[in-house]
């Protein structure tokens, strides 16, 4: 069963989230993650959405999201997303 990663993300220096991004896509490659949306300004029908960025990936299942999350090269590069946006992200069960 699929599993679903979305952020809402507020960048704060977009020149230290780039660097973030620089070395993303190896690890999302490595855990067969998919980049299905990454929208800068998304139309908001309810409620509040504090963000300036929202990004939607899909894994294969549970343990590669939890292990691409996890692992140490994305916790370092993690620190840089961290100092340079602040935000939510979750992980949900698909519906297969």
């Amino acid at each position: 069963m699929s599993y679903y990663f979305i952020a809402r993300i507020s960048v704060h220096d977009p020149e230290g989230y780039e660097r973030y991004l620089a070395g993303t896509g190896p690890l999302l490659e490595r855990y067969q993650a998919t980049v299905l949306a990454v929208d800068e300004a998304p139309a908001v029908l309810e409620g509040e959405w504090p963000a300036t960025r929202t990004v939607l990936l899909r894994f294969p299942d549970e343990e590669s999201a939890k292990a691409w999350y996890g692992c140490p090269e994305y916790q370092a590069l993690a620190q840089r997303r961290h100092a340079s946006s602040s935000g939510d992200a979750v992980l949900i069960a698909g519906r297969e």
